[in-house]
């Protein structure tokens, strides 16, 4: 990510995220609802949508998986050692994919924070003085395979029946 603006708005872009995806089953955590994400229930009412408040994740959600987790407006209103562990604990245990929409300053969060939890920069938005900033993370695209992860160079097959060690 460069340190330019996004030319959409924090909307459009949570919007594009909803519709990319198309999440089945979608966990929000911290605001309680906004325009992009009514839009998207509207397009898709089969998708089923967990709710959860800034801190923690309760009980009955934390053992379910999702196919989104959207963090927005959250980060902000909860000491930083709560965010680390909400953050870890979704994207150990309970969504391969997750979008978190911050505002650093009010957070007093630094971006290497996210790097650490394996979130990239996506898109910065600016309107009057606050700077919003989209983190992302999704497992499937997290690393790619190396060429020498394969069959090809592991157990060298064409020695099996040959050699004992």
């Amino acid at each position: 990510m460069t340190d330019r603006f996004s030319s959409r708005t924090p909307q459009q872009a949570l919007a594009a995220l909803l519709d990319l995806h198309a999440p089945k089953r979608l966990l929000l955590v911290g605001a309680e609802t906004f325009p992009a994400l009514q839009a998207f229930q509207e397009a898709h009412p089969q998708t089923e949508l967990a709710k959860a408040t800034p801190g923690l994740l309760p009980a009955d959600l934390a053992g379910q998986r999702f196919d989104l987790a959207l963090v927005v407006d959250c980060l902000e209103h909860i000491p930083k050692r709560t965010g680390l562990e909400l953050l870890g604990g979704i994207r150990n245990l309970n969504a391969s994919r997750i979008a978190v929409l911050a505002d650093l300053d009010a957070c007093a969060w630094q971006s290497t924070d996210f790097y650490s939890l394996a979130l990239q920069a996506s898109e910065r938005f600016s309107r009057d003085e606050q700077v919003l900033t989209l983190f992302t993370y999704d497992l499937r695209e997290y690393k790619q395979v190396p060429d020498w992860l394969n069959a090809r160079f592991w157990a060298n097959p064409e020695n099996y029946g040959k050699y004992w060690w």
